[in-house]
Order: structure tokens, then sequence, then C-alpha cells
């Protein structure tokens, strides 16, 4: 059986440059999985991708699938034969099915009866007759959120389809998808060369498609540009800004990538570069450059999807294209510049925040109002981070921003500094935002973490005040990153800082917009449970997670010193057995009513194993307490573990539930103190082995 290579290609228009590698990865892992459904035997299944074909290489796949072991179970032995032993309709009707004769089948025997038994196999078919249905439920699978119709017809798909070419080895595989005949014929260069090409062998295409201008590997591209982008910035003396996203996205809009270097008029510099970044990334998904101070330079590079001799007319092009962008830009902000962010205040009353919560100036004073109060308990500058709430949302209706709205904050930063704000007020502006993603960085100064905090808890109880929590996937105002930000910037920043305090202050701020039952503890318990997805993330398990969140601290900086704990004392060699004992204590106090167990009666402690344990737990009360206070939990768990040998003598020796009330409920009480101990720090009964 002669293995060979498969090739796959659907010739489309041009795909959206964002869904290219999902298409791509999609396509392939689908044949893949389908061929692995088939029991197809392959080594190796490969995407290719550019702006006008998505493409699967199969490496070493078998011509035929394997031969099936086949078993169909008849009817009952019972109903199978009459009373002398000969078949009825039933059998036999079964077996003409299976074109077998009755005398041929075997049985089945299980301890429910026994049955007829056909056995047989079923060979392979050939992989020319299973691909057309293969590559038609993988592309009915790939994730097109609008697909498009094209002529007359009733297909669908995310672009027009122009081409399909199935080769296996030398030879051409015959199929309808979509509406299109297979053949040889593939797309070269849309500009550059032949426009078209016969592929006659599989393992050619790579190469006949680079003879062709166009780089079909997706990957190739990709560090094809990041090489020569980098080489052309070397040259220039300078650093591109240069993100995997762009990197990606201009992968997607390009087959024969091809670098060039354009320029700009010096006087846009005068711009801050943030904005004319934007628009160069953003509009054009050019790659600017910058100094190595980080000094915007008046030069970027491109990608160039055709190879020229003239490349001075491509150049000259996008400097054409740029221009009156930039010259946007540099309208915008001298416009601005005529009017102080604080003469905006009053224009931020026309725009409604959320129709129930007010305008984006009601949001304004709040924060300004919470971001004091933070500040207050932070001891820093109250006077600043009132100031910087009053004025977070006022770039908001600058021009610049309305144009470019990736810039917010940072305009805002810029605007301030021109009015003579102080430099704290002018960074928080900017830093109110952060984190604006995962691994983002932080707020830098206190005025900022003031800010910032009160931005997001603002939203998270404005949102949560009028009913609207996220569900499922959906999350409109973002109450999730919201949620994490507050979480990263109290922890990272190790502050003392209760939710509690901030959440009932912005429940204040709103008065009566909002439901007040239950909103406190359903904002708390929304930004707590937040801490799961992040500890994961970091490896941390499940039990150490939910040992803290069972006990539910509301400073977000001792949630996590707790957490540090408890994975550390899970190392302890004494963590399983206090974890078992706990878990055994949890339950007894369950299923007794904790709220009648009164006083330690020291008079009633007659077994010595529970004088030990009771004397052990006062001492260790007074050394865990002083511990905790100072929220060292580590060295709290670490004295608990001291308590495992009286403990275990306890219950080895001491029957909690006697018939003698007074003495059950004396018992209940050293364990319901030994509980109480314990979730100072945690409830480790939750941990697992």
């Amino acid at each position: 059986m002669n293995l060979e290579n498969l090739l796959i290609e659907i010739g489309t228009e041009e795909l959206p440059p964002k869904s290219l590698v999902k298409l791509a990865t999609s396509f392939a892992s689908s044949v893949e999985n389908e061929l692995l459904t088939a029991e197809i035997q392959f080594s190796e299944v490969t995407w290719l991708a550019t702006p006008r074909r998505l493409a699967v290489s199969v490496k070493q796949l078998s011509p035929v699938q394997k031969d099936r072991l086949i078993e169909k179970r008849g009817p009952a032995v019972g109903v199978a034969f009459d009373a002398e032993g000969k078949p009825t309709q039933a059998a036999l009707g079964w077996a003409r099915s299976n074109n077998v004769n009755i005398e041929d089948v075997g049985r089945l025997k299980t301890d429910k009866g026994e049955w007829l038994l056909y056995q047989g196999s079923e060979k392979g078919l050939a992989i020319k007759t299973i691909l057309p249905d293969i590559i038609e439920k993988a592309l009915s699978s790939l994730p097109i959120p609008k697909p498009m119709r094209w002529g007359t017809g009733s297909i669908q798909f995310i672009r027009p389809i122009h081409t399909l070419t199935i080769v296996f080895g030398s030879e051409l595989v015959p199929a309808n998808v979509l509406g299109i005949e297979s053949n040889r014929l593939v797309m070269g260069h849309r500009f550059l060369g032949e426009k078209s090409f016969l592929l006659n062998h599989a393992d050619d295409y790579v190469e006949e498609m680079r003879r062709h201008f166009v780089v079909a590997d997706y990957n190739e591209r990709k560090e094809s540009i990041r090489a020569a982008v980098n080489d052309m910035a070397l040259k220039e003396n300078a650093v591109a800004d240069m993100n995997e996203e762009l990197l990606e996205e201009v992968t997607a809009l390009v087959e024969w990538p091809v670098a060039m270097t354009a320029s700009f008029d010096n006087s846009f510099l005068e711009v801050p570069k943030e904005a004319l970044i934007y628009t160069m990334k953003g509009d054009q998904k050019y790659f600017p450059l910058v100094d190595n101070r980080g000094k915007l330079l008046s030069r970027f590079i491109f990608i160039s999807n055709i190879e020229t001799a003239h490349p001075a007319l491509i150049i000259s092009g996008n400097e054409k294209v740029i221009r009156p962008r930039l010259a946007d830009a540099q309208f915008f902000f001298a416009t601005d510049r005529r009017h102080t962010l604080e003469s905006r205040l009053d224009s931020l009353d026309s725009i409604l925040f959320q129709k129930q919560l007010g305008t984006l100036l009601d949001k304004s004073k709040r924060i300004a109002d919470l971001a004091g109060s933070i500040a207050a308990l932070l001891n820093q500058d109250i006077a600043a981070a009132s100031r910087a709430g009053l004025l977070s949302k006022t770039d908001l209706m600058t021009n610049m921003v309305m144009e470019f709205p990736d810039v917010q904050g940072v305009m805002g930063m810029y605007y301030a500094k021109l009015d003579g704000e102080s430099e704290e007020v002018a960074n928080a502006l900017n830093e109110q935002y952060k984190p604006r993603f995962s691994g983002d960085s932080l707020p830098t100064s206190p005025v900022s973490i003031a800010v910032a905090l009160a931005d997001k808890i603002d939203t998270l109880v404005g949102i949560f005040g009028i009913g609207q929590t996220p569900k499922g996937d959906k999350d409109p105002f973002a109450l999730r990153r919201a949620a994490i930000g507050v979480l990263r910037i109290v922890v990272e920043n190790n502050l003392a800082l209760d939710l509690n305090t901030l959440v009932e202050s912005s429940i204040d701020s709103f008065g009566d917009k909002v439901i007040r039952q239950g909103l406190k503890d359903s904002v708390i318990d929304f930004i707590l449970a937040r801490f799961k997805a992040w500890y994961l993330e970091q490896g941390v398990t499940v039990d150490v997670i939910q040992a803290v969140l069972e006990v539910r601290p509301t400073k977000p900086a001792e949630f996590a010193a707790r957490v540090d704990a408890i994975q550390q004392f899970k190392l302890n060699v004494a963590a399983e057995a206090l974890a078992a004992a706990n878990k055994r204590v949890a339950n007894i106090l369950s299923k007794n009513s904790v709220e009648l167990i009164g006083k330690i009666e020291t008079s009633l402690l007659g077994d010595e194993a529970e004088i030990r344990l009771y004397e052990a737990l006062n001492h260790t009360q007074r050394e865990v307490d002083s511990l905790v206070l100072v929220s060292d939990y580590i060295g709290a768990l670490n004295r608990l573990a001291e308590l495992r040998e009286p403990i275990d003598n306890f219950f080895e020796s001491v029957m909690v539930m006697v018939e003698d009330e007074t003495v059950r409920k004396n018992r209940l009480g050293i364990l319901l103190k030994l509980r109480q101990l314990f979730l100072s720090c945690g409830d480790i009964s939750l941990l697992s082995k």
C-alpha cells in the first residue's frame, strides 16, 4: 500500500485578515478529526493560508480505509427458532438482510440471554470516495459568523469560492464541494507572474506557489515579515513598533511580502505620538519607527504585496495615503487645545453613561468622591485624587478621542498637562483604565490607583445595582475585567483596602438609582469569584482557592496571603491528617445546633485527651491570633499544624456524642473552638490529597 501526500486548497476572494488563522486552523483540525473518525491512516496534518486561500496538507495518507469488523446482533435464540428447532421467519428475514445463511451465524451469550450474532468484515473505502464528504463537513464546521451568498445560487461561505483543488499524490480527486468542481487549477499572485497554474503533484504545492509569487505557509510569511521589518528598522537606526496582533494582521493581508520605508513631514510630530501611532497601526497597518528613547520618528515601514523594480511609486502612494490622516490628527489636536478639560465638564451631562445611572458627568462626580475616599484610606493626596476623578472622562468630549477612540486617557493626560494640571492628576487620566487587558501594567501612582479603583467599582456597583449582571459569555460592560482589575491593583500593590468599605461608599454615592437590597454582597462575591480564574492560571489547585473563598475575606491582599499560605501548608506532612480532622469536625458540628453550644466548662473535662486538646487550643489561639493580626497566615498554619497530635489523640479516645447532654455540649464546644481557630486562615477541611 503506497502512502501519498494530500493537498486540499479552497481558492477564494480576499478573506477577512483577522479571521484567517482561526479559519485555517479550524479547517485543518476538522479535516484531521474526520480522517480519524473514518479510520484512515496518516502521519501529520498541517495548514497553509493566504488572503485568497485556505489549504490543508496531509502527510503519508493511506489510499483506503482500514477494513472494519462488523458485528450485528439478531433476534433472541428463543425467538429465532420454534419448538422443533426450525428457524422462524424473524430469524430468516434477519439472515437475508445480512446476506448470510442462518446456519452460518454464531451466538452471543450474555447474562441476560442468548442471541443470534453475525460477524463479518467491511472492506474499507478508497480515500477518493471519502474525501468529498470529509471536506464538505470540515468546511461546514468553520467558525463563520456571517456567511455570504454570491451569484444566483443558495451556497454560502465566508467569501465567494473560485477554485477547488484536491490532489492525492499526483492524482486529481474528483469532487464537487460548495458548487465547485475540483481541478488542478491554482491561483497564483493577483499581480505578479502567471495568474494561475496546474498543480501536478501534492508535494509540489509550496514550491510551485513560491514560483508564482505566493508564500503559502502563513508562519513562514509572518517570520519573514518580522525579520524584514527588524532589519529595515536597524538600517534606519531605529526600533519598529511591532506587536503580534499587528504582525499577524499584516501577514494575513499579503501573499508576497516586501518591506519598504516611507516618511511623513516632521511637523506632524508636534501631535502626541500615541495618536499618530494609532493612525499608522490601526488604520494603515504600518509599523512606526521610534528611536532608542521611544521618541517617534517621521519614518515608518510598510509591507507591500508587490515586488517591483520601481518601489518609489509605491512608497509615494503610501505617503500620500497617510498624510491626510496625520493632518486630521494635527487639526484635532490644535482645535482641542483651545478648550481646557475643565471647560468640557458640562458637556459630559449630555452623554448617558447608562439610562438608569445617569450621565458621564454624574459618573465623574461619583468617581471624584470615591477616589478622594480611597486616597484618604491610603493616606494620600485627597484633593488630587478627587480632581483627577472629576476630570477623568472629559477627554471623551475632545475631537481627537471622538475620531480615535483608542487614545482616550492618553489624550486626557496630554491635555491636562497643557492645562497646567499637576503631574499626578495628568497621569491618573491616562492610567485610570489600567489594567486594560490580561498582563497589562498597573497604575503607578497613589492618585492613579485611587481613580482606577473608583472607576471600576463605580461601574460594578452601578450595573449590579440595576440588575444587569453578566450572563454566560455576555458581559457588555466588561464587569469581569473590571473586577480582575480591582483585585490586581489591590493585591499587587499590597493595599490594606477592604471591599466592604469601597463598595459601601460607592452604593451611597448612587442614592436611589440602585436597588440596595443584597447589592453589597453581590458585588463583593462577584469580585472575589474572579480570584478562581486568576489563581487557576497560576497553577493553584481548586481546593486551595475554595478553602479561602469559604471564609470570604473581603480584603483582597489578605485573600492572596491566605491562598499562598494554604498552598504552602498542603506540603506540610500534617496537612492531610489535619484536613481530614477538620472535615470530621465540620460534619459533627453541622449535625448539631452550634448556637446551643455554650461556654466550655473546665470542670467537665474528664478525659486526659480532651484536657490536653483544650489546653493546646488555648495556648495556640493566642499565638495564632497575633500572627493573623499581622497577616502571617503561613506562620499561623504552621503553628496550627502542631495541634495534629492532640487532635488525633482526642478522636482516638474521646466520644463526643455521649448521652450526658452537658458533657456532649462541652465537647462540641471544644470542636467549635478548634473549627473557628482553623477558619481564621481558611477552611482546610476542603483540601484534597
